[in-house]
């Protein structure tokens, strides 16, 4: 089972820089996309549907504003649009899939980018999607929790940990979130396999930053323990560009259960 997450940064604006070409290469099985910034009219569903995957998107009540979708070759069980969560809802934040008894969530974690408001719905967010994710836990064990975390973890995940440390997306209080995330059953899948630094997922678009490789790593695909004995290969795909992030990719092979 072949997996990326990508923050697209708007699906219509991809689509014009090759995304779609990109689709036809068979990249994934299951791409989970973030801020497609589109209404469900909006996406270009047919296209999508030539390069052989069925779509499954949910979007902000906000037009042009965040937003998650599923791109699968695999048919899944079940498709929840939603986590139940009224203001989360509304910004169109998670989606879930099953497969068999594996649960696929792609979530698009609020930035805090846009002031103090924003950064405090952030945190009462992280506990809501933590609490979350228990719930379902309680009767299927097999996550898989992809999309834009909006936080790097750790110091090793940012190009200038010092000059950032009091910066949305690198605060204590979002770190310490992630540490209890990675404590209470789930696996880092890239860092599974690639101890090495340097490895980002969105760059700024100002000074340069994607070309000098001064990056953040805030796009994860997380497993629960039970799957860790299937994870093949992590890697990061800084070379496909159709937004300010690039796609993470994970791949599981479940030959010997």
């Amino acid at each position: 089972m072949r997996i990326i997450t990508y923050n697209v940064n708007g699906i219509r604006a991809a689509s014009k820089k090759g995304f779609i070409d990109w689709l036809n290469t068979d990249p994934a099985d299951v791409i989970c996309l973030q801020e497609i910034k589109a209404n469900k009219e909006d996406v270009p569903e047919g296209a999508i549907n030539d390069a052989g995957y069925n779509v499954y998107s949910f979007s902000a009540q906000k037009k042009g504003y965040s937003g998650v979708a599923i791109l699968t070759k695999i048919n899944p069980d079940n498709v929840v649009y939603g986590n139940g969560l009224a203001q989360s809802d509304t910004e169109g934040r998670v989606i879930r899939a099953d497969f068999g008894d594996i649960t696929l969530i792609n979530a698009y974690f609020p930035s805090g980018t846009s002031g103090e408001d924003r950064q405090t719905y952030k945190y009462q967010w992280l506990e809501e999607f933590f609490n979350y994710l228990n719930e379902i836990r309680a009767t299927r064990q097999q996550l898989i929790v992809c999309g834009d975390y909006n936080i790097c973890h750790k110091a090793i995940d940012i190009h200038d940990p010092v000059r950032n440390k009091n910066y949305t997306g690198f605060l204590p209080e979002e770190r310490a979130w992630m540490d209890k995330l990675f404590e209470n059953g789930f696996v880092d899948s890239f860092r599974h396999f690639n101890q090495q630094p340097h490895q980002y997922t969105w760059w700024s678009a100002f000074g340069a930053a994607r070309a000098n490789n001064k990056g953040w790593r805030i796009d994860y695909i997380n497993v629960t323990e039970p799957l860790k004995p299937n994870l093949k290969h992590a890697e990061i795909l800084p070379k496909v560009v159709h937004s300010d992030h690039c796609p993470v990719y994970l791949e599981l092979s479940f030959d010997a259960v």
